[in-house]
């Protein structure tokens, strides 16, 4: 169905990223998944159908999930960026990119919405 809207799901904790990965895939959306941002990067060049970034702030590796989303809205600006994080408190105008904060613990179903919102206000 190319009519979904694809969501790439970065998480480091693999039951934190099954939960979400299935609760949106319930929601409608086609979801990839990625365990750091390594992963996630190799994701994106190989699919230009995603729409959506939805993306934990902490994960190891060189990069973070806030430099994750700074290197996506400079290589592909029309991406949609969710930030979420259990440890830090982010406002909107606190994000180094647009995008939305979402804190941790969050409701599936309001990713979902965010997301439906985001791409709806291009």
């Amino acid at each position: 169905m190319t009519d979904r809207i694809a969501v790439l799901v970065v998480e480091d904790e693999t039951l934190v990223r099954m939960d979400v990965v299935d609760q949106l895939e319930k929601e409608g959306f086609q979801v990839l998944e990625a365990a750091n941002a390594g992963e996630a990067i190799t994701l994106l060049v190989n699919n230009p159908s995603i729409r959506v970034l939805f993306t934990d702030i902490d994960m190891p590796g060189g990069m973070d999930g806030l430099m994750l989303a700074d290197a996506v809205r400079k290589r592909w600006p029309p991406i949609k960026i969710i930030i979420t994080s259990g440890h830090w408190e982010m406002r909107e105008q606190d994000l180094p990119v647009e995008g939305r904060s979402l804190p941790k613990p969050y409701d599936a179903q309001h990713v979902a919405a965010v997301a439906r919102e985001l791409v709806a206000s291009v």
